[in-house]
């Protein structure tokens, strides 16, 4: 069991930080326990417990029945429903997603079980280099859902992901996160990695989508440098509210983000700082 209270970077809080850094700074700074969890996530966390109890069950070479992967999900819904209040969206029903989420895993269940799986639910820490090739002092945890090896041989990331529509190319091939997962996989196996997107798609008649995407070594460099300055930015207590529907509507900071008053202090104009947030010199 590695020791999460370590300082370290994850593909969650960097996105978080990218979406609204006020949220990052209330969840992760201030550690506000959260009064409530969105369906989607209580939904995803099923699915995903479901699908690698799967998993497993197929690498150790005992093909679970559909009632047990069944089960596991039901097990799952109601352990986080017992755990947290769930907040619904308008038009949605707990039995509804219940229902969508089994019609989902069945469909996933009666394809062709994946082969030669390499590994499931995958979990380290990771060193970052950024573009000039320097290490970065905090590392990245990453957990890869399912890793299996191609026919040619290569390693492919399997990241399965719950939406209510269907996912765009452009999505994947700019994916932040299939970037975190390549990165783990050359850092701790000495292996470039292709990704595969399964996406389970929430729709009034259930499907799943596959997209394929790689990466390369400028890649992991841009990730680095992307760290590096979110890194820098928290360091230098930079929040501030990213106000969208998207990320507003369902957010349980919101009466937190409505109280806020950013801290006024004055900050001494320095290269790293005027490099940070863009402005240039006069």
């Amino acid at each position: 069991m590695r020791d999460r209270s370590r300082p370290h970077w994850s593909f969650s809080a960097l996105n978080q930080y990218l979406r609204c850094p006020l949220q990052y700074y209330f969840e992760r700074i201030l550690r506000i326990p959260r009064k409530s969890v969105g369906s989607g996530l209580i939904f995803g966390s099923a699915v995903h417990n479901a699908l690698a109890v799967y998993h497993q069950g197929l690498k150790d070479g005992a093909e679970l029945k559909w009632q047990e992967i069944q089960q596991e999900f039901l097990e799952t819904w109601v352990f986080r429903e017992d755990d947290q209040t769930v907040e619904y969206k308008p038009k949605e029903s707990r039995d509804d997603l219940i229902a969508q989420g089994l019609a989902l895993l069945k469909i996933y269940h009666e394809e062709p079980p994946p082969q030669d799986i390499f590994t499931v639910e995958h979990q380290c820490y990771i060193p970052i280099t950024n573009s000039d090739g320097e290490y970065l002092e905090t590392p990245l945890v990453a957990i890869a859902d399912l890793v299996t090896r191609e026919k040619d041989g290569v390693l492919k990331i399997n990241e399965f992901k719950t939406s209510g529509r269907s996912y765009g190319e452009f999505e994947v091939e700019r994916s932040l996160q299939a970037t975190c997962y390549v990165n783990m996989l050359w850092e701790s196996f000495g292996e470039w990695a292709s990704v595969e997107f399964t996406v389970l798609v929430k729709t009034k008649t259930p499907k799943i989508q596959r997209l394929k995407t790689a990466r390369n070594e400028d890649d992991l460099g841009r990730l680095g440098d992307l760290v590096e300055n979110v890194e820098r930015a928290v360091d230098n207590e930079i929040f501030y509210p990213v106000e969208t529907p998207l990320n507003c509507s369902m957010c349980v900071f919101r009466q937190e983000c409505r109280e806020w008053k950013p801290q006024k202090r004055h900050l001494e104009s320095t290269p790293e700082m005027v490099e940070l947030i863009g402005v240039g010199a006069c």
